[in-house]
C-alpha cells in the first residue's frame, strides 16, 4: 500500500490491473472533497493523436517497482468515464464514474462535488 501523500509523485508511472496488464500512465490523483485522501487516478489511454484521461478508483491499490497496480481490470478501466487531456470532469458527470464501478455516490452535505483536483 502507498502512502497517500507519495501518490502525486508517482505521475507518469504505469497504471496496471491485477493481472499486470499495463493501462497506461498515471496522469493525475483525484481527493475526496469530505476526506482529501485521494480516492480517483486518471490514466491517459488512446493512440498519440486521440489521447483521452479515464477515471479509476485507488482503493486497494498498491505500488511496485515503477507501477501503480489498481484493483479493477484492464478492459474495464478502458471502458470507464473520460474527458480530454486538457479538460476538467464536470460535477454533473461524476455520479457516472462512480457507477461505472459499482461504488456509492453522495455529495458532500451542501450539494459540493466529490472529486477535486489538489
Amino acid at each position: 500500500m502507498f502512502e497517500p501523500e507519495d501518490i502525486r509523485e508517482w505521475r507518469g508511472h504505469d497504471v496496471v490491473d491485477p493481472e499486470g496488464r499495463r493501462i497506461g500512465p498515471l496522469e493525475a490523483v483525484y481527493v475526496d472533497t469530505r476526506t482529501d485522501i485521494p480516492a480517483f487516478a486518471t490514466v491517459t489511454i488512446g493512440l498519440p493523436t486521440r489521447r483521452h484521461l479515464v477515471f479509476v478508483p485507488l482503493a486497494g491499490a498498491t505500488v511496485g517497482p515503477g507501477y501503480l497496480k489498481v484493483q479493477y481490470p484492464r478492459d474495464q478501466v478502458k471502458a470507464a468515464p473520460s474527458i480530454g487531456t486538457d479538460d476538467v470532469l464536470p460535477a454533473e458527470e461524476e455520479p457516472a464514474v462512480f457507477a461505472h464501478y459499482e461504488l456509492a455516490y453522495e455529495t458532500g452535505a451542501t450539494g459540493e462535488r466529490r472529486l477535486a483536483r489538489p
